[in-house]
């Protein structure tokens, strides 16, 4: 019997969980450890999705660079698809048979989004690699994965990140920062916790997806997540 608390999650990795310690491009090793773990939560019977970001490549406009922001947008966006193959690569060496459906059209490489595939997908066992975010500038990845997972009806959003869940301040500058162990979407939109754009934040408040918080840095995180076991930080 599963032990998994979740049905069906749509775990949202940042591009620089790709990179781990390189902090740039794709660390062969960090994305394996990854695919272990989803590996271990797809054979506990559990349905996954992925939305990838694409920092490890490509962080837009910086520094008062004067690249146009849609250009800067769509660069990021393929980017994006780029982690996402890799993403599959890993799995499929592992024995787990994915997708990767893009929200811009690249068929040499991978399907275009379509809602009812995905679900088909899903309930075949596979894992469905979703990329280039929402397919339009000036929304970010977590948009992406908010939208993708009020779409594919989600049971819960599993949000890996470089720190261990949502503090009342940034950890790394303040070191007075208090951690959440639960926190409604309410509260992080009235505090500007910066957990995700407030774009996302009132998708997933709008549709009541819970958001699991946690450090990624540990794989693991990822099937404790799934369980339900306390790690991170719960939003909802």
């Amino acid at each position: 019997m599963s032990e998994a608390k979740y049905k069906r999650v749509l775990l949202k990795l940042s591009g620089e969980a790709m990179a781990g310690d390189d902090k740039h491009g794709i660390n062969i090793k960090v994305v394996g450890d990854i695919c272990d773990k989803v590996k271990e939560v797809v054979e506990m019977g559990v349905e996954v999705a992925i939305v990838v970001g694409g920092g490890n490549f490509w962080r837009g406009r910086r520094n008062g660079e004067q690249m146009e922001k849609t250009t800067a947008d769509y660069m990021g966006m393929l980017a994006t698809s780029m982690n996402a193959l890799a993403l599959q690569d890993a799995l499929e060496a592992r024995g787990i048979f994915t997708r990767v459906q893009t929200a811009i059209e690249m068929r040499e490489i991978a399907e275009p989004f379509i809602l009812r595939k995905a679900i088909k997908h899903l309930g075949k066992g596979r894992v469905v690699i979703f990329a280039c975010g929402t397919g339009h500038p000036y929304f970010t990845t977590d948009t992406g994965a908010a939208l993708r997972a009020a779409e594919i009806e989600a049971d819960a959003i599993l949000l890996g990140k470089s720190i261990d869940g949502v503090y009342s301040a940034d950890p790394k500058i303040d070191p007075t920062a208090t951690k959440y162990d639960r926190i409604t979407y309410q509260e992080v939109l009235e505090k500007d916790l910066k957990v995700m754009d407030s774009t996302s934040t009132a998708l997933c408040k709008d549709n009541n997806i819970p958001l699991v918080v946690f450090g990624i840095a540990d794989p693991e995180n990822i099937v404790r997540a799934v369980k339900g076991e306390a790690v991170g930080t719960i939003v909802e």
